[in-house]
């Protein structure tokens, strides 16, 4: 296994009793073309969510939402403090499913003759990337830097309700900078965050940074460039990959779940041919190549799934690497 790359700052952190550091955020240009989701997403700023949105409440009681502005800078600042000494790039912001409304004052107005102050929005979901350029190692010829991946959707809470805990998503994990795909391990994803205030959504962010290994999953993706399947193989796996889907239910329940949509594998296809960085067509294709097949499809994922999907593209990956070697338990893909 190759050195991981930390720091001092990053190796003294463990104890969360040291938290309390001031966060120092260091503003920078984005520098990737790619971005780490696509789908049907629009790029947009913390400045445009903090002023130019409302936050939705909960109508029994009109009581607040976290909004998406204030979900982005509570981690950005547990991440600030978490990784002290580090540094830390600005957000990367992706947003979808935009909620119009307007003031009271332009009620009556028709729609053709509304003006940009007339008008109220908020982005129904919402998904961010935060890179710690100075924390990252070499997979595969890629250079990999630490990244924070939140998600919120408003779609998966009632917001018709009294005031109840509020949903989040949470990762931490590697970001392959050659194509932005996000390289998610189980250790380091909280699928199912439930916070009350933005002190709890702190305090989790802080234990899950705390949990994760780096080093454990670096391995664990290093690993995945020993292992190489015959393209009679590859083929053998996306056609149960597309029967996967229509399976009986109590069949499929049976099996290593695999998330991924029919669109998506026909994506994993075309890339084996084309993509610029992982195509082996003709070729022999080693399953650090499969495995950024499988996360670069996922980046036409919706928001509310996209993380979900990313852990799920680390399982079908390592599953089917053992599989090779004999286990049984990914066997069905590539019988």
């Amino acid at each position: 296994m190759r050195n991981l790359i930390i720091t001092p700052n990053m190796a003294q952190r463990m104890n969360l009793g040291q938290y309390a550091e001031e966060a120092v955020i260091v503003e920078e240009a984005p520098k990737n073309v790619k971005h780490f989701i696509e789908a049907n997403t629009e790029e947009a700023t913390l400045n445009h969510l903090q002023h130019e949105c409302i936050t939705p409440v909960f109508s029994k009681d009109n009581e607040l939402t976290i909004n998406h502005a204030a979900f982005i800078e509570t981690i950005q600042e547990a991440a600030s403090s978490f990784f002290n000494g580090e540094t830390i790039d600005t957000p990367e912001i992706r947003v979808s499913h935009v909620i119009k409304g307007r003031i009271p004052e332009a009620i009556r107005k028709p729609a053709n003759q509304l003006l940009e102050s007339d008008k109220t929005i908020y982005y129904e979901r919402a998904a961010f990337s935060i890179d710690i350029p100075t924390i990252y190692e070499t997979v595969g010829g890629n250079k990999l830097n630490l990244s924070i991946v939140g998600v919120r959707a408003y779609n998966q809470m009632n917001l018709y309700s009294k005031k109840s805990p509020e949903v989040f998503r949470l990762a931490i994990g590697f970001k392959n900078q050659v194509c932005c795909n996000m390289c998610i391990f189980t250790n380091g994803y909280k699928d199912d965050l439930r916070v009350s205030n933005t002190s709890e959504l702190y305090r989790s962010a802080l234990e899950l940074f705390n949990d994760y290994n780096p080093a454990k999953h670096l391995h664990l993706m290093q690993q995945l460039g020993n292992t190489s399947m015959s393209e009679h193989q590859f083929c053998q796996i996306l056609g149960k990959m597309r029967l996967y889907q229509c399976l009986p239910s109590g069949y499929q329940k049976s099996l290593p779940r695999m998330l991924l949509t029919d669109t998506q594998i026909n994506s994993v296809a075309k890339a084996y041919i084309n993509d610029e960085n992982f195509s082996s067509f003709g070729n022999d294709l080693n399953m650090w190549k499969f495995y950024n097949l499988l996360t670069g499809a996922n980046k036409s994922s919706y928001i509310d799934s996209f993380l979900d999907r990313s852990l799920n593209a680390t399982e079908m990956a390592v599953g089917i690497n053992a599989a090779l070697h004999g286990d049984e338990r990914y066997q069905w893909f590539i019988d």
